[in-house]
């Protein structure tokens, strides 16, 4: 809580590294708001700890909201895209996301063009030297 920071163990991350993942506000008035309903367990069910995402609350809450085909782990690629779509550069979102290749990533990038956009104007740059009075 302290430092503001998630941390996936080596063992339930896909690529069998640990991942530490910064916290945004958000999330930290979420886990404050959680603290003390259970000693041991961050967030519950009917009283019970969620030992499991995905499991049978996730799966009773799609069906009280008519929602099909909708994985946990979709959560995770709402989660990059949404980043892609705010502008987190590429190189920034695979630490974040703690993806082992850049590949992964890429994935992701046809959503935006911002991490682009610093770009554009580079060809400018050169046309403005060859034909200077072009260039209004």
């Amino acid at each position: 809580m302290r430092r503001e920071c998630a941390w996936i163990d080596a063992a339930q991350a896909k690529a069998k590294k640990p991942i530490s993942v910064p916290l945004n506000a958000d999330a930290m008035t979420v886990l404050r708001n959680q603290h003390g309903q259970h000693n041991i367990f961050v967030f519950t069910y009917e009283g019970g700890p969620i030992k499991k995402a995905g499991g049978k609350a996730w799966k009773k809450a799609l069906k009280r909201a008519a929602i099909e085909d909708f994985r946990w782990h979709d959560l995770r690629h709402t989660w990059a895209s949404w980043h892609v779509q705010a502008g987190t550069p590429l190189n920034v979102l695979q630490v974040l996301g703690g993806w082992a290749s850049y590949d992964m990533v890429l994935r992701y990038a046809h959503l935006s063009s911002e991490h682009l956009k610093a770009h554009a104007g580079n060809s400018n740059l050169i046309v403005t030297k060859i034909l200077p009075e072009s260039v209004t």
